[in-house]
């Protein structure tokens, strides 16, 4: 059985074959940065994304499951986290995470965790 919170939702159409690097990240209350790199290949699908200034020049890793939508128009990826959801996820320090069991575990529960919204 396939996790959803590493899956896309079945409405974006196999969006894992798009490139999303430098697509722009909307939460459901403001920008959180940039796709500066996205991981389609491990079954645990996640976008890491560039957060500039606005959490001290750092990165977060955000699973698939909380994308709303994708706008390949406006290059835009909307979630439906709000940002200081996304600020209090677990932080992400190193590309050595993105293959760590117990934070990916960590980061799924996470995310599995907050409360449900509907999609944008």
């Amino acid at each position: 059985m396939v996790d959803r919170i590493w899956s896309y939702a079945p409405e974006f159409n196999h969006p894992d074959t798009r490139e999303l690097t430098g697509y722009t990240v909307e939460a459901t209350d403001g920008t959180i940065g940039q796709v500066d790199r996205q991981a389609d290949d491990s079954g645990m699908r996640h976008l890491i994304v560039d957060t500039g200034v606005w959490v001290f020049g750092k990165s977060v890793l955000v699973p698939v499951g909380v994308v709303a939508g994708i706008d390949t128009q406006e290059r835009k990826i909307t979630v439906v986290c709000t940002r200081e959801e996304i600020k209090s996820a677990p932080r992400f320090r190193t590309d050595r995470e993105t293959l760590d069991p117990e934070y990916l575990a960590r980061v799924g529960s996470y995310y599995r965790n907050l409360p449900p919204r509907k999609s944008a």
